[in-house]
């Protein structure tokens, strides 16, 4: 965050709207509000707090459910109406237990031509969007361009970057992340629908990716212990 508070156009409410996004996979987890105060509140805890318009009063998230949101980093849009918040949750955005609130997809019938429902995740994570197969690679290429991408975060660590982050947070982080994912790819293998299963698992291999780095792994290094281990017993592993 490099903006002053002066610098934001509330609403004739005294409201700003922020899209709260999670800073790992950028899935949108929720849209809030908040005034001055709660902003203020939100940079000096690192802890999301926002405006109940309903019950007309802060509210600090997770007070309650111990679903908390860290703060990782604010950003304000070019109109300088609306803010992003970039926040590493601690449990479910959505008060139904949803790990995020766009969760209801929507019947599009015959607009634009579309006769199905909206896909869930090209509305609440549009990067983990699968590309079409004609621009698609393949995982092996995919894999050495995060790890390039990764380990150069490592060396500048730009400002705003979840990558800097975590390796400014240390191995510790690093690793409790990736338990975490690890634990999020299990539950999503449970559910009947695959989206989520592959989504957590790519947020799974990008922790992955992080951890070797720290460590000083490379791909290569894999690429010959999985050699290996093939060339083993006539290739049986």
């Amino acid at each position: 965050m490099n903006f002053k508070l002066d610098d934001l156009n509330f609403d004739e409410h005294g409201l700003i709207p922020a899209i709260v996004q999670d800073a790992s996979s950028r899935e949108v987890l929720t849209l809030a509000y908040m005034n001055a105060e709660s902003l203020a509140r939100t940079i000096e805890t690192n802890q999301t707090w926002f405006w109940s318009r309903s019950r007309n009063e802060l509210w600090h998230k997770g007070a309650t459910s111990g679903n908390t949101q860290q703060v990782i980093d604010v950003w304000l849009d070019c109109d300088q109406d609306a803010l992003v918040v970039l926040v590493e949750p601690a449990g479910p955005a959505c008060h139904t237990g949803e790990r995020s609130c766009f969760h209801n997809a929507i019947e599009t019938g015959e607009v634009s031509g579309l006769k199905s429902k909206v896909p869930r995740q090209s509305v609440v994570s549009p990067s983990k969007e699968e590309p079409d197969a004609a621009g698609s690679k393949d995982l092996g290429g995919l894999l050495d361009e995060l790890y390039e991408l990764i380990e150069r975060r490592r060396r500048e660590r730009p400002a705003g970057s979840y990558t800097s982050y975590l390796f400014n947070e240390g191995l510790d982080k690093i690793l409790k992340k990736l338990g975490e994912e690890s634990t999020e790819t299990i539950i999503a293998a449970k559910n009947t629908d695959s989206g989520p299963l592959v989504a957590e698992t790519s947020d799974l291999l990008y922790h992955l990716l992080v951890m070797l780095v720290e460590r000083g792994i490379t791909l290569d290094q894999i690429g010959q212990e999985l050699t290996r281990r093939q060339a083993v017993k006539g290739g049986r592993s």
